[in-house]
C-alpha cells in the first residue's frame, strides 16, 4: 500500500498513473496546496492472447482512493474510451465531482446509467472555452480539434504556476463537426508564462500533418461511388465527424445507412442530443436492410480494431439475422491500426476475405486521417505556448523520447520523460522526480474488477500455456491407495492418439504416492505435493509442459468413523 502524499502549499506536483509509456488508459493527477485534481480516467483493450478472458483493462487508482477526501474533481478532456471509459467502474471508489463539456457529459452519463450511478455522480457541464474552479485549481478549457466533438485542452492555474494540459488534439482546418480549435487563444499563451506543457505524443514521429476530416469525406465519396454491391464502413464510433462523413457520402452515392453496434447507436444518440448529425438522411433499420438492393445500402459498424464481440466481427461470421455481407461486397476500414491490435485485425480481415468481401484500408485509398498531431503541428503548438517545461504523455517510450527531443529543438529549456507512477515536482525549482508511486492495472473479470496480477488471471495464463490436470486419490483406512489414481488432463495429451502416455502419467503418480511412509500418507499436504510433482515432472520431461495441477484426496476412514 502506497503512503498518502499531501501536496504542500508552495508546490505543484504531477503524477501520471496511466497513459504515459503507453497509448490508452489515461489517468493524470495534479497536486497543489493539500489537494489533487484528476484529469481523465480511461480504459484500454487487453491483449486477449496474453490475458485470456480479459477484454478491458484500466489504471489502478489506489493512490488517490486512499485520500479521496483531497480529490477536488475529475476533469474529462473529451469522450474517447481511453479518457472516460473507466469512470463507471472506478467513480464509486472516488466520489468526486466530474467536469466536462456537454457532449462528453452525454457519453459519461449513459455509462453511469448502466452502472446505476446516475443519481450519485455530480456532473458539472462546462461550455467549450469555459472556466471553473476546483479547490486551489482554476481551470480554463481551450477549444481544440480531434476525432470527436468538443475536445479541450486545459489551462490549470495555481499559485505555483500554470500548466497547459493538451489532451488529445490536432489542428484540423475543416473539422466538419464541432467547434474549430481556438487559434487566437493558443497564440496568446506565449504572453502568460506557462510553466509546463503536458502533451499528446501519439503521432510525434510522423513528419506530415494529420490532415483534415473534409478530405476523408471526399475520399469516401470517391470509393463508395465505385462500389456495385453492399458497402460496409467500420470506424471508431466516437468519431462523430467520420460518422457524418460516411452518412453524407452514402447519401451522395444514392445509398442509405444502417448502424450496427451498441456503441455506434450510443454515439449517434449523444451526437443528436447535442445538436450534431442533424442534417443527415434517416437511418435504415436492420429489418429493411434485407430487402433493399445491395447497391443502395451502407453498413456503418464498430469493430475496426478486430474486437471479438464487435458488430463487424459478428458480421464476418454471419452473426446478424437481417444484415450480412456476400461475395463482391466491400468493407472499408476507415481507421488506423492501434499498435497491439494487428493480430486481431488481420484475423478479422481474413474472415471477411473468405466471404469474398473486398477490403479497403487507408493504405489503399484516402479513407482515414489521424486525430493526433504530426510533428509539424506539435512544433506549432510549442511556438504558441512556449512552456518552460515539456512533459510528453500519451505515447509509448519511443514516442515520449521523440517528443522530448522535438521540444528541445523548439526551445523548451527542460524536457522530462516520465513513466506511470513518477511523482514529479514541477515547482518550485527545477522539475524533479520526488518519488515513485506504486501503480498497477485492473481488469474487468466477468462482473468484477481484479488486479491484472490477480491469482485468477495468473492461473488462467498458466493453464493457457501449460494445460491443466486434476488428480483424484482415494486412500483407505490403512493409509494406502484404495484404487488407481484418477486423472483428468487438458491441453497436454491427446487421449485418442497418446493413451499410453496418459497411463504413464497415472503410473508416475501412483508410484510416487506408494513410496510415501504411513506417517506422510496421513498428511494431505504431503500427498498432494507428491502427486503434483509427479504430474508436472513427467509432463515436462515428455512434452515440455508443466500443467496447472490440482489434487483431490478422498479418505475412506472419513466415511466409516
Amino acid at each position: 500500500m502506497s503512503k498518502p502524499v499531501v501536496p504542500k502549499k508552495d508546490e505543484l506536483l504531477f503524477l501520471p498513473l496511466g497513459g504515459t509509456g503507453e497509448i490508452g488508459m489515461n489517468l493524470n493527477l495534479y497536486g497543489h496546496n493539500g489537494k489533487w485534481l484528476m484529469v481523465d480516467l480511461g480504459i484500454s483493450f487487453a491483449d486477449g492472447g496474453k490475458f485470456p478472458g480479459i477484454d478491458v483493462i484500466m489504471p489502478d487508482p489506489e493512490f488517490i482512493e486512499k485520500q479521496r477526501d483531497n480529490l477536488v474533481g475529475l476533469v474529462l478532456t473529451h469522450a474517447h474510451e481511453d479518457h472516460i471509459g473507466a469512470v463507471p467502474h472506478l467513480w464509486a471508489d472516488l466520489r468526486c465531482p466530474i467536469f466536462c463539456t456537454p457532449f462528453t457529459k452525454s457519453m459519461v452519463y449513459s455509462k453511469l446509467v448502466e452502472a446505476g450511478l446516475e443519481d450519485q455522480a455530480e456532473i458539472t457541464v462546462i461550455p467549450v472555452a469555459g472556466k471553473f474552479s476546483a479547490g486551489p485549481f482554476d481551470i480554463e478549457l481551450v477549444s481544440m480539434t480531434h476525432s470527436i466533438p468538443e475536445p479541450a485542452s486545459l489551462l490549470i492555474r495555481t499559485s505555483c504556476g500554470t500548466v497547459f494540459h493538451s489532451g488529445d488534439w490536432k489542428f484540423d482546418p475543416e473539422p466538419l463537426v464541432g467547434p474549430h480549435y481556438d487559434k487566437k487563444r493558443l497564440q496568446s499563451l506565449a504572453d502568460e508564462d506557462i510553466l509546463a506543457m503536458v502533451s499528446d505524443s501519439t503521432n510525434v514521429m510522423n513528419s506530415s500533418e494529420s490532415g483534415s476530416e473534409a478530405s476523408v469525406r471526399n475520399g469516401l465519396v470517391d470509393v463508395i461511388s465505385k462500389c456495385t454491391g453492399r458497402v460496409a464502413v467500420t470506424c471508431f464510433a466516437s468519431n462523430v465527424a467520420r460518422v457524418e462523413s460516411v452518412m453524407k457520402a452514402a447519401e451522395i452515392c444514392g445509398r442509405r445507412v444502417v448502424l450496427l453496434g451498441r456503441s455506434m447507436h450510443r454515439i449517434y444518440s449523444a451526437a443528436r442530443d447535442n445538436g450534431y448529425l442533424q442534417n443527415v438522411a434517416p437511418l435504415l433499420s436492420e429489418e429493411e436492410f434485407s430487402y433493399i438492393p445491395p447497391r443502395e445500402v451502407v453498413v456503418l459498424c464498430t469493430g475496426s480494431q478486430g474486437e471479438p464481440r464487435s458488430a463487424l466481427s459478428r458480421l464476418s461470421t454471419d452473426g446478424f439475422k437481417n444484415v450480412y455481407l456476400e461475395e463482391e461486397d466491400t468493407i472499408i476500414f476507415s481507421s488506423r491500426i492501434i499498435p497491439g491490435n494487428e493480430t486481431s485485425i488481420y484475423k478479422l480481415q481474413n474472415n471477411l476475405s473468405e466471404l469474398g468481401v473486398r477490403i479497403i484500408t487507408d493504405k489503399d485509398e484516402h479513407v482515414h486521417v489521424s486525430g493526433h498531431p504530426g510533428k509539424e503541428e506539435v512544433k506549432k503548438l510549442y511556438e504558441w505556448v512556449q512552456p518552460q517545461i515539456s512533459i510528453p504523455v500519451h505515447g509509448e517510450a519511443r514516442h515520449l523520447r521523440a517528443h522530448a527531443k522535438l521540444a528541445g529543438e523548439c526551445g523548451v529549456k527542460t524536457q522530462f520523460v516520465a513513466k506511470n507512477g513518477d511523482l514529479i515536482r514541477l515547482a518550485p525549482g527545477k522539475p524533479t522526480r520526488v518519488s515513485e508511486v506504486p501503480c498497477g492495472l485492473l481488469a474487468i473479470e466477468s462482473r468484477r474488477l481484479v488486479p491484472l496480477k490477480s491469482p485468477i488471471i495468473v492461473a488462467r495464463q498458466k493453464m493457457m500455456y501449460n494445460g491443466s490436470a486434476v488428480v483424484t486419490l482415494v486412500i483407505d483406512e490403512a493409509f494406502k491407495l484404495a484404487v488407481t489414481p484418477q486423472l483428468t488432463i487438458q491441453g497436454v495429451i491427446d487421449l485418442e492418439d497418446e493413451f499410453e502416455n496418459f497411463e504413464d502419467v497415472v503410473d508416475a503418480v501412483r508410484d510416487g504416492v506408494r513410496l510415501l511412509k504411513k506417517a506422510d500418507m496421513k498428511r494431505d499436504e504431503v500427498v498432494r505435493e507428491v502427486a503434483i510433482r509427479a504430474v508436472r515432472r513427467h509432463c515436462n520431461k515428455r512434452y515440455g509442459k508443466k500443467p496447472v495441477t490440482d489434487v483431490h484426496i478422498i479418505r475412506l476412514n472419513d466415511f466409516f468413523e
